[in-house]
Order: structure tokens, then sequence, then C-alpha cells
């Protein structure tokens, strides 16, 4: 067992891998909730890889459609229902990298333990069960076609991206969802249900050799010996277009400013940071910016930022509200060739780096915000603590080259969604 140790923030993770390649993290909190999450790196950009030397092409929507299904027992029984009676909050969720399944509570940990490694490890998929599940996914694809929020984002990576998989809707359409069947999903799971593509997270106030043990004792997977590859498109540099608009139903036009970022050789961890601290510098509510924006009725709350990255795709989304658009739009644009070309001021750097060390800590504020942020960061080769190691190395003049290598107008790309009225 391995044991990580961050001083400056006062917490530690303790990291057990299995002889079968399952890796299982417990960090220890004083709270009387208790949060476990189970992830397997298999998410929508996942549809096409092979086995061996076998190549598989999966519809659209799949891993999605799979974490629906993983619910439903032989017996019936619906692993769900069965939770939430012994007072448990049990939940799951797909990314574009990731599936992943999870319960809180403050009591029965250990009885709703059973049933949730049960499940996990478990599928049980019929033609019948498939095909019933098919017009509720339907329906949950007609809500996020109805999200003004959802379509926005997907129609800014869209905009950004001509090939690439990130474009795949998660939960994929009604045509795609249409050719899935049980022995597509039996395959998917048991090609990314795998022990060593998969990772256990536990927080919350437990003995450490208790919590292992019993996790260890309900683990019932074996090592494959089936090598998989995964198959992405090949991704231009240039966006695919510059502007989406659509008109919906909503009462304040939205708008996302993205920059697709190409610069893969930087340091991941690194760049993260040093782009959340050229935003707070940019925008924050701290700046004198953000002020005028306010002042002049252009933007009623701050811009919120995301700075999303894989193994195959970086983009940076500035998200925001307005009455008029093409104004804040035009007035961010100048402010971020302004501080390109001035560079940032040396006080306006050290209080937008105080503020994202703040952030950073603030993910340790409860077991469920800690327990996913480790996970979605081990998807990604990445462990949190790496973030505390390498804070202290950023310095403005890296800032700056990442301001001026992600910030690039020439890879930025202008979604909208405006009221139909408009």
């Amino acid at each position: 067992m391995e044991t990580i140790y961050n001083e400056k923030i006062d917490e530690k993770v303790y990291i057990d891998k299995m002889d079968n390649g399952l890796t299982i993290m417990f960090l220890p909190q004083k709270t009387r909730k208790k949060y476990i999450i189970w992830a397997t790196k298999f998410g929508s950009i996942d549809n096409k890889f092979k086995i061996n030397d076998e190549e598989y092409n999966m519809p659209d929507g799949i891993a999605h459609y799979l974490e629906h299904k993983m619910f439903e027992q032989e017996s019936g029984r619906n692993s769900l229902d069965t939770l939430t009676a012994i007072g448990v909050e049990a939940n799951a969720y797909t990314t574009s990298n990731h599936t992943a399944y999870m319960y809180e509570c403050t009591d029965n940990f250990y009885e709703a333990l059973d049933e949730f490694m049960n499940y996990v490890q478990n599928p049980y998929f019929t033609d019948e069960n498939v095909e019933k599940e098919k017009g509720i996914i339907g329906q949950e694809i007609q809500m996020y076609d109805d999200s003004a929020d959802w379509s926005l984002y997907l129609n800014a990576i869209k905009a950004m991206y001509k090939e690439n998989e990130i474009r795949i809707d998660t939960a994929g359409t009604i045509e795609t969802i249409a050719k899935i069947d049980k022995e597509k999903l039996y395959k998917n799971y048991y090609s990314f249900y795998r022990p060593d593509n998969m990772v256990i997270v536990v927080c919350g106030n437990f003995d450490k050799d208790e919590i292992f043990e019993e996790i260890k004792k309900r683990v019932v997977m074996k090592n494959r010996d089936e090598v998989i590859t995964r198959i992405y498109n090949e991704e231009p540099k240039e966006i695919a277009e510059k502007k989406i608009i659509k008109h919906m139903d909503i009462s304040m036009p939205e708008f996302i400013i993205g920059f697709k970022d190409n610069n893969f050789e930087d340091s991941k961890v690194k760049k993260d940071i040093a782009v959340e601290i050229a935003y707070s510098v940019l925008f924050s509510k701290s700046t004198k910016f953000y002020e005028e924006l306010y002042n002049e009725e252009l933007i009623q709350t701050e811009p919120s930022l995301s700075y999303e990255f894989g193994d195959t795709f970086s983009h940076v989304l500035i998200q925001g509200l307005s009455k008029n658009i093409d104004k804040v739009i035009e007035k961010i644009e100048s402010r971020i060739e302004e501080v390109k070309k001035n560079g940032i001021d040396d006080e306006d750097f050290e209080i937008a780096k105080r503020a994202t060390y703040g952030e950073m800590v603030r993910v340790f504020s409860d077991p469920q915000t800690t327990a996913n942020n480790f996970v979605s960061n081990f998807v990604r080769g990445i462990n949190i603590f790496d973030y505390f190691e390498l804070f202290d190395t950023i310095d403005k003049e890296y800032v700056e080259l990442v301001l001026n290598k992600v910030f690039d107008l020439e890879k930025e790309v202008i979604s909208i969604i405006d009221p139909i009225e408009n």
C-alpha cells in the first residue's frame, strides 16, 4: 500500500493496487458522511476499439446506455431501489472519458457495499430489458435537446472539433441507440469494465485497514488477457466553424467563448493551474474589467470558466449571460489582447494565484467533491496532490506564456443561444 501525504494541506491518500489491477484509494475525512465511487475509464468517446486484432465500431451513446442497464438484476430487483430503501443515496453518470457509480450515506455503509459491488460486477441484460430502456433513454435525449445549457455546450464543442469523438453527445441520438442490443452491451462491459481499467475511491471516517479489507473481499473481477486498443479519429488543428447560433425558448441570451488548444506538449497539471490564474486575472469579480461590464449592465454575474482536457482533446470554455452578447464578446476579446500585449500586472497575478490556490483547497471540502475529483483526475493519469506539488513552480512568465498560447483568437469559437423572439 502506498501512502501519499501532502503537508501543505494536511491531507493524505492511501492507494492499493490489487493483483487483478484494480486501484483502490482511501481518503480519511472526519465527517459523518461516507462516500464511495467506482469508475471505469470508458466514456462516450470510446466507441471504436480493437480486441487483440479484431476491430469494433459501437453505436454512439453505448457507454451511457450501459450505465443505465447496470442497476437491473436477474431477480427483477433494481439496485437503485434497494439502496434507497436502506437510506443510501446512490447514483451514476457517464462523461466523455469515464463512467462512474457511487453512493453516499451516514449509516448502513457496509450493507450498501454488498449491493453496490454486486451490481457493478454482475451485469444482466436481456433482449426485453434492453429494448425497454430505449424509450426511457429516448426521453432523456429529448430532454437534453430542449436544454439551453446543453445545446450551448455541445455547439461550442462542434464548432471547435471536426473529427474528434468529443463531439459525440454522451447519450447518443434516437437513431444510434436503436442499434444497441444485449450482445453489444456485454461486449463493451467485458472490454472496459475490467479491474485494470477501474478505480474505487472512498472518503470518510473509516479504519484504514478495515475499509480496504471489506472492499477487497467483495471483489470478484479477474484479470483478462485481451489487449484493448482504443481507436480515435485524427483531429486537424484548425477549428470546424467560427460561430453557431441556436434559437430556443429562453429569457436571456447565453454564450460560450471557446478556445481550441492544440498544445499537448505542456504539462497538463501546470497548464490547468495557469489557465485558472489567467482567467482570474482577466475576468474575475475582483478585476476592474468585471466591474466595468457590470456597471454597463452587460453582465449580471461573473462568467464561468472550464478547462477540459483528455488524451485527445483540450479546450477552454468561458460561459455567461448577457442582453448584448456581441458587445460582451467584443470587450472580452479586447481584454485578452490588451493583457497579452501589456503583460500581467504583478499585484493582479498574486491576487489571482491566491484565489486559485483557495479553489484547489476547496476540493477537499466534503467527501463527494474530494472523491469525484480524484476519479476525474485518475482517468487522466493525474493525482490531485500533483497540483499542490507544482503550484509553487508557476510564475507570472509561465502564466503569460499559457495566456498567449491557449487564449488564441485564431482558435476561438462562439456558441450562442438566443431567445426565439431575437
